[in-house]
């Protein structure tokens, strides 16, 4: 089979089948991160996707959230994405609620409007310099795999098949996911909205805010900017229920503008239309042997509070830095399992906050409206409330769960607290834990901990406090004590990040 013409990080699928690696398939957003971080640690990584080579801009995400930024942060580009995006300090959600976010205990207390392909040519930029390879036009015809390893089939641009070995198989390739499929993997769940309309337009009069969205009677309707001139228009009419192959005219997105906002703002020369519907689905296991799934090849929701392209990035975030340690040997299999346990009940949450939040805007029964006026002042109102709900769409709420008798910090998100050398979020970069010890500490309390100098940064507190924390890559607290002895500390150390002599 004949790949791509070589250019910089792209290689032919004849030259990847090398004895140990770990394939990574589709190359969104989530696919990218993970790609990243696993070659950052050392592993070689084969990145497959169907598209021809080149980032589409006609992409449906718009919002990156604190937690992610924080996530993005840890990898040195967020600073930069920031740059190219606009700040909004509010969530605007039904019947006119909006949710501050300018006291949110981050960096980034606000949300980043910024099309999902800046997003992505960051990423790729990332993943080429780290020595990703990547087969473009290329699709997974089927796959299998034993205790040693996964094979899978292949066919390129020029339909001939092949095959690639892996140790590990990632499938971040989207709702209609091939790897998913090959596994054997049901993907449960339905369609909540049908003909939901997008387009890529011009606009004759600036939308008064940032985003735009209002849901009115049966019309619902959404405007963002791409940056470039162009805004992104999302509509629905809850008459409007035909097929997504139903021809798409500028005109019914104009009149669904009209009735969810008052006016269409003079939207013209659209360079893209679409016709899709908006499911609710969730795989029930994210691991199957050595093959994993991560963003929309594990779960899909509705659009509602702009989690999607969030909650894989925070996927990839979660299962990189495992499946690097053990690829290269630094800690048990057993490992890989608390991906699963992590990360499918984020999911789930994130399909029922995305779901509820679409259901209240679209009310139509005098109970439901009911209902939605009820929960919108308990949020207006209600400090603990409203502090949750916005934990759980911005991410910075989640935390995963702690063994018995832990630190209470322990499976928390870890702020970026000051440190004497700098911030923790730089500190992580490079995919390492961080131990952070009190100043006061002698070289030798914390152990052997210098031995593992390529996978462990160990930092002082800017501060006083006294407790001695392990932050783990994906800025979650591995584990924490009140002055533990040098003991305590490499029992801790040899647990999440491996023995000494295996880093030396």
């Amino acid at each position: 089979m004949t790949g791509d013409t070589h250019t910089p990080g792209t290689t032919t699928a004849s030259s990847t089948s090398t004895p140990r690696q770990v394939v990574v398939v589709g190359s969104g957003p989530t696919g990218l991160l993970l790609a990243g971080d696993l070659a950052t640690a050392g592993v070689p990584v084969t990145l497959v996707e169907k598209r021809p080579r080149g980032i589409s801009n006609l992409s449906r995400a718009f919002v990156l959230h604190a937690r992610t930024l924080e996530q993005l942060d840890a990898r040195g580009l967020a600073d930069g994405l920031e740059h190219k995006g606009e700040a909004l300090d509010r969530i605007r959600l039904f019947g006119g609620l909006a949710l501050a976010l300018d006291t949110l205990p981050s960096r980034f207390n606000h949300l980043l409007v910024i099309p999902q392909y800046e997003v992505e040519e960051a990423l790729l930029r990332r993943a080429e310099d780290a020595g990703v390879r990547f087969l473009h036009g290329t699709e997974v015809a089927g796959l299998r795999q034993d205790a040693d390893g996964v094979t899978l089939e292949v066919r390129g641009p020029d339909g001939e098949p092949d095959e690639l070995t892996a140790d590990y198989v990632v499938g971040t390739d989207g709702m209609r996911s091939a790897v998913r499929t090959a596994i054997g993997l049901p993907f449960p769940g339905r369609s909540v909205i049908r003909s939901v309309v997008l387009a890529d337009v011009r606009l004759d009069e600036e939308p008064e805010s940032l985003l735009t969205a209002d849901a009115v009677g049966d019309a619902f309707a959404f405007i963002a900017p791409f940056g470039d001139g162009y805004h992104r228009v999302i509509g629905w009419h809850r008459g409007r229920d035909v097929p997504d192959g139903e021809p798409l005219e500028l005109d019914e997105i104009k009149e669904i503008a009209r009735l969810a906002l008052g006016r269409d703002y003079g939207m013209r020369d659209a360079r893209w239309m679409s016709r899709f519907h908006s499911d609710e689905r969730q795989a029930p296991a994210y691991r199957v042997g050595r093959v994993f799934l991560a963003g929309d090849a594990a779960h899909v929701h509705t659009p509602a509070g702009g989690q999607g392209m969030n909650t894989g990035l925070q996927d990839a975030a979660n299962l990189g830095w495992k499946l690097a340690a053990v690829f290269n040997g630094q800690v048990d299999a057993a490992l890989l399992d608390t991906y699963q346990a992590e990360r499918h009940p984020v999911g789930a949450s994130v399909l029922r906050s995305s779901g509820g939040i679409v259901r209240l805007a679209m009310a139509k029964h005098p109970w439901t409206r009911a209902l939605r006026g009820g929960i919108t002042a308990v949020l207006g109102h209600v400090g603990p409330a409203r502090r949750k709900a916005i934990g759980r769409i911005t991410g910075i709420g989640y935390a995963y769960g702690a063994p018995r008798g832990a630190h209470p910090s322990v499976g928390t998100r870890a702020a970026d607290v000051p440190l004497r050398s700098g911030r923790l979020y730089e500190a992580l970069r490079g995919g390492r834990f961080v131990l952070i010890v009190p100043q006061t500490y002698e070289t030798g309390e914390t152990g052997r901990a210098g031995e593992r100098a390529g996978r462990l940064a160990v930092e002082r507190w800017a501060s006083g406090r006294r407790t001695t924390v392990l932050v783990r890559p994906d800025g979650y607290v591995a584990w924490a004590a009140e002055s533990p002895d040098a003991a305590a500390v490499e029992a801790a150390l040899a647990a999440a990040v491996g023995a000494a002599e295996a880093m030396a």
